[in-house]
């Protein structure tokens, strides 16, 4: 198989399942994977939610961005899953185009992603609320759009099957 040393990141709303996507697409490529998220809480030594409850949303987005410059400076990851809101700040997208990685938006649904979120084990600040989560989606895919590809998630996939179809469709 050849993927010519192509870099990408995933990105979309919370519950879409980027970070299984992730997973799967890198097992198929033989290749490194980290999510941002994990890299976060690692560094941080707690959770996002802790940091966002503690600190405050502005105080997780730079701790979020610094992260994203060090997790692409560290590592030659070639699939970077996201936070669901680290590609609406503009200095993480114009990092991201700089390093050279293509972004990916799984798109899909906000009825698909809540049903994800209400049965993750995961605890999400920014989703305690149906209709404030409902409308920060509707915010935030004014800004998904920008990714450099689209993938449409429909809930018949599996994060496996998304991540099959990218592989054949991106690194083929």
């Amino acid at each position: 198989m050849m993927n010519r040393g192509k870099r990408i990141c995933l990105t979309g709303f919370m519950g879409v399942g980027k970070s299984s996507v992730g997973r799967h697409l890198a097992q198929l490529l033989h290749a490194e994977r980290m999510d941002l998220d994990f890299f976060i809480e690692k560094n941080e030594k707690r959770k996002i939610s802790q940091i966002i409850d503690t600190d405050g949303i502005d105080a997780y987005r730079k701790i979020e961005s610094e992260s994203l410059r060090r997790l692409l400076d560290e590592t030659t990851a070639q699939v970077v899953s996201l936070g669901g809101g680290t590609w609406t700040v503009d200095a993480n997208r114009e990092l991201i185009k700089s390093k050279g990685l293509t972004s990916i938006w799984l798109e899909s649904t906000f009825e698909h992603c809540w049903f994800n979120i209400k049965f993750s084990h995961k605890e999400r600040p920014l989703a305690r609320d149906k209709a404030k989560a409902q409308e920060l989606f509707e915010e935030r895919k004014k800004v998904y759009c920008l990714a450099d590809w689209h993938f449409i998630v429909k809930p018949e996939y599996s994060s496996y099957d998304i991540a099959k179809l990218i592989h054949n469709e991106y690194f083929e």
